[in-house]
């Protein structure tokens, strides 16, 4: 199949005003080829025309192969994919920077979103791109803002189905964090997890939220359907960006709302990255108790500026933020991804309020290098007294 055979059948079923059926597209490739190929080649065909036409064309394979995380384009003779242990080069290569440009924009109109010359860059999530994933998010820059040429970036969303057991046996918690993990979930403890992007948050995240009792509700507020929770009663809100006008958005912020109205026992934003972080602080400040986030920060001392930037987004100052933060969140879990691809749980930390500044601080209770510290004494304390109350 050649890209001007693509050409003409689409062109061809451009025509057609009636949504496309498997027999039109089918007539369409003998009517090009002349009728002179078999059942064989044209169902071949099809589904090869399926990709390059609603797909991610040449970068399916990677997108769908298991264990990839990302596939990023740098050009029409760059495209490198991480295969969960590093970047890698591959050897698909693109005719030239004009079909890198096209795939972009037509990955960008699948998301519904506008990339053009006057909107130079998009960010979307797709879903039904590749096998077994939950959803692809978007990333496009074109020329001239990407000097080198049209750059694409897609990263693999797949759920997130493990348990703390399995992470455990996997070697990504050791058996002594373990059980702080599972004293924060039972004890109905409120908590954060961090970590760069790639480093295992959502994984600890759905795995912790399925060792939560099987009579509570959990109320997901996500960008993307991740968290996977193996929990009989998980409700998922996904926000969703504008449309091509620009209207129908739905955020982050609105969802977590809307989750205080639908009787949740436990709260969960599958990634604080705006101004929601003051919507989740006060419905964990209002009797809901064991609720949870992910955050991108470098390390769990680093948690509190964070989100210091996070609410002035939506309003709050520092001096407020830093009262509902202690009051609400109780644990900080933070997570690493080694050299090798390995990701594991690096720290567990208190969120408690300084005596000397009145502002939130993180304290070490386990180190995954330097094991327990004698904060634990005070981590003890925080689970008896939740469990009393």
């Amino acid at each position: 199949m050649t890209a001007s055979l693509i050409d003409r059948v689409r062109e061809r079923l451009a025509a057609e005003s009636a949504p496309l059926r498997p027999t039109q597209v089918a007539a369409a490739i003998r009517a090009e080829t002349g009728g002179v190929v078999g059942d064989t080649e044209v169902l071949a065909t099809m589904r090869m025309l399926q990709t390059e036409l609603t797909g991610a064309g040449a970068l399916e394979p990677l997108l769908s192969a298991p264990g990839t995380t990302d596939v990023l384009v740098s050009g029409p003779d760059s495209v490198w994919f991480d295969d969960g242990i590093r970047l890698r080069r591959s050897a698909i290569r693109f005719a030239d920077d004009a079909a890198v440009r096209n795939l972009a924009q037509r990955l960008a109109l699948v998301a519904g979103r506008r990339l053009d010359d006057a909107q130079p860059w998009v960010d979307a999530v797709l879903t039904g791109l590749a096998a077994g994933a939950a959803a692809v998010r978007l990333h496009a820059v074109l020329p001239p803002i990407a000097v080198e040429g049209t750059c694409i970036s897609l990263r693999v969303l797949r759920p997130a189905t493990q348990t703390l057991d399995g992470l455990a046996a996997a070697g990504a918690i050791a058996p002594e964090a373990l059980r702080l993990l599972t004293q924060t979930v039972t004890a109905r403890l409120a908590y954060l997890i961090s970590g760069g992007t790639g480093a295992g948050k959502t994984t600890l995240l759905s795995a912790m939220l399925g060792a939560v009792d099987a009579s509570e509700r959990i109320v997901c507020v996500e960008d993307a359907s991740e968290l996977a929770p193996a929990h009989p009663h998980v409700v998922r809100l996904v926000s969703r960006g504008p449309n091509i006008e620009g209207a129908g958005e739905i955020t982050l912020r609105q969802l977590v709302r809307q989750a205080l109205r639908m009787r949740p026992d436990r709260i969960v934003v599958g990634e604080v990255r705006g101004a929601e972080v003051v919507d989740l602080l006060a419905a964990l400040n209002t009797g809901h108790d064991g609720g949870a986030g992910t955050v991108h920060a470098n390390s769990a001392a680093e948690v509190p500026a964070r989100l210091e930037a996070l609410a002035a987004t939506g309003g709050l100052d520092r001096a407020a933020l830093h009262s509902q933060l202690s009051a609400a969140v109780q644990v900080v879990l933070h997570v690493d991804r080694l050299r090798d691809g390995r990701r594991r749980l690096a720290e567990v930390a208190l969120l408690r309020r300084s005596p000397h500044t009145g502002h939130s601080e993180v304290v070490t209770v386990w180190h995954v290098d330097r094991g327990f510290t004698s904060a634990v004494e005070d981590y003890e304390a925080a689970v008896a007294a939740r469990r009393a109350s």
